[in-house]
């Protein structure tokens, strides 16, 4: 993987949690989806392959089916804007499991966006989605604080989503 390819610098920063580099809008976004290690496998495998993208309901194109550094992503958002993106790192351990990935050329935004669930220690499943951004096109500019109120709606109903899919099945108290 080149970081030539990136429309940014500081690829893969968002492993460090709270990064933001200057000039970028930071983000992040953290969803109680349940308790217990089946919940964090049904979110950790929905997240990892594009489950939940799918049932956003936006377009997903992937060049794999699991999330992975290197794999290339298309996101369509409305059937018009098209977001290409890399997964720059991904992470699948016992309690932590994601993937991030970076803008390409043609994305209307500039940066970098992770989605991870992890499970503390007194069982309970969080998904956190954090980004560093800026805008990249004109209509990006354009929407200004909206812009950005889109991408926290877009985080929120990450959560609500993959919530759904982790407690599928499963019985709850």
């Amino acid at each position: 993987m080149s970081s030539a390819d990136f429309t940014y610098d500081h690829v893969g920063a968002t492993r460090e949690p709270g990064f933001c580099p200057p000039g970028f809008h930071p983000m992040e976004v953290r969803t109680r989806l349940g308790e217990g290690e089946a919940v964090f496998r049904q979110a950790a495998e929905a997240l990892l392959t594009w489950e939940l993208h799918r049932e956003l309901g936006v377009g997903i194109e992937a060049s794999a089916e699991r999330a992975a550094p290197d794999v290339d992503v298309t996101i369509t958002l409305a059937g018009v804007v098209r977001a290409p993106c890399r997964v720059v790192w991904s992470v699948e351990e016992h309690r932590r499991a994601g993937w991030a990935y970076g803008t390409l050329a043609g994305h209307p935004e500039c940066g970098e966006e992770s989605f991870v669930v992890d499970r503390t220690g007194d069982g309970t499943v969080w998904l956190t989605v954090a980004a560093f951004s800026r805008p990249a096109r004109w209509y990006s500019r354009a929407g200004g604080p909206a812009t950005r109120g889109l991408q926290h709606a877009y985080a929120r109903r990450c959560g609500k989503v993959l919530r759904r899919l982790a407690t599928r099945g499963i019985a709850t108290d």
